[in-house]
């Protein structure tokens, strides 16, 4: 008892001087509760120290006036500041950042910058307001005299500033320098306000149509991939399966007395999806020829029943005695088995793609916006007529509800 006393005693703190209990029940409390989420430090006390103040003097102020660079109507105004910074400068007038607009004489601009569209005290009219206001064209369009001059857009008078701008720096230029000619293409940024504008004022049904169009690009994109995909694993099948009749062909003509090493390196690269992939008991220690036997973990069991079937068909026994020569034979029959299984889907998944091709199709021929089909029974612009116009809004829920309706590939039924 005297032991576990010590040691409560020992983990308690004590509250530092001037700080409330409740203060200090939330930074620490005895339940053990979880340490606080911000550090404090206790150790040098909770109130603050006092100033420390020193025996030099303070440094006097004074109330002076002061004048703004600024501003050009020489106003006067006041306030305090330090005796020392008398007479000097405004500290804020670093601040005061104006934009350098060229000036030009008579005789540039009768032989440089003369315009018939503009008249010189419209372009002084011009280039006055962009001093002012420092090239804020919103401004300078608001208050450009439109009742003087001609009838200006803000396009007008930027497109006009930068050409004169551009003009005098090729002017002046000393020959050889690299300049940064400001370029402004009023036609772009007139395009470019007349599609935002279009864009603003689109209604809630255009809107709606836009998503929609968006939508269906996106699924098209979807089933474009995804038929890229498939052409590819069925190109593999196709190069598997003319890979393997070659080897086939291959090792019945090669005489028995070579090597299987060297028969190994003479054979073509066969790929992975070439059937089935047995592995390689290479091993020291006594292995069964049943074991070669054993299908791989990477075939499916949806595969393997299949195959069942399909050797049940043949009339092949599922488990025959392991000989060298049966297990060598029964493992390429079952390649060859699942090789000609996976060709068979990847050809009931074509005709599955074509026969909703061709229900979309004559859902498509039946809402107006294609032809009928051909003597052949295809139409020369069929893959253009799947695309859905803007006008056909009433057709396209029946479009997408009859992607659904053809057989699925599981339907199909699989013959041997």
């Amino acid at each position: 008892q005297k032991k576990s006393k010590k040691s409560s005693e020992t983990l308690t703190f004590k509250r530092p001087e001037g700080m409330h209990r409740e203060v200090y029940a939330l930074l620490y409390s005895d339940k053990k509760d979880a340490p606080p989420l911000l550090p404090s430090d206790t150790t040098q006390g909770y109130r603050t120290v006092k100033a420390k103040l020193g025996s030099k003097k303070v440094r006097p102020w004074k109330w002076m006036p002061f004048t703004n660079p600024a501003r050009k109507d020489g106003a006067m105004f006041y306030h305090w500041r330090r005796a020392a910074e008398e007479g000097k400068d405004y500290p804020f007038a670093r601040f005061n950042k104006t934009v350098q607009v060229p000036v030009y004489s008579e005789q540039e601009y009768q032989m440089y910058l003369h315009d018939d569209a503009w008249t010189k005290a419209e372009t002084d009219h011009l280039f006055d307001l962009a001093r002012r206001f420092d090239l804020r064209f919103v401004v300078i369009h608001d208050r450009y005299d439109h009742q003087q001059f001609k009838k200006r857009s803000v396009e007008d008078l930027k497109e006009r500033y930068y050409h004169i701008c551009a003009k005098l720096a090729n002017i002046r230029a000393a020959p050889g320098t690299d300049l940064k000619i400001p370029v402004f293409d009023a036609g772009h940024e007139r395009r470019r306000k007349e599609q935002l504008e279009r864009l603003y004022n689109r209604t809630p049904e255009q809107v709606a149509e836009e998503e929609y169009l968006i939508q269906e690009l996106r699924k098209i994109e979807t089933r474009k991939k995804e038929r890229e995909k498939r052409t590819q694993d069925l190109q593999k099948l196709i190069t598997a399966a003319d890979t393997t009749t070659e080897q086939r062909r291959a090792e019945r003509k090669a005489p028995k007395k070579k090597l299987p090493q060297k028969k190994e390196t003479e054979k073509p690269a066969v790929p992975e999806t070439a059937g089935i992939k047995f592995p390689d008991f290479k091993s020291a220690g006594v292995t069964l020829r049943s074991q070669r036997m054993k299908l791989p973990s990477s075939v499916g069991q949806k595969k393997i029943k299949a195959l069942e079937q399909m050797l049940m068909e043949l009339g092949v026994d599922l488990n025959p005695m392991p000989t060298e020569e049966i297990v060598q034979m029964f493992n390429e029959l079952r390649s060859d088995l699942v090789l000609l299984y996976e060709l068979k889907q990847a050809f009931a998944n074509c005709e599955y793609e074509l026969q909703m091709l061709r229900h979309r199709y004559e859902a498509l021929a039946k809402a107006g916006s294609i032809g009928p089909l051909s003597a052949e029974g295809a139409h020369p612009d069929a893959q253009a007529g799947l695309g859905i116009e803007e006008g056909k809004g009433d057709a396209k829920d029946q479009i997408i509800d009859v992607v659904g309706a053809p057989l699925t590939p599981n339907s199909v039924r699989r013959k041997v």
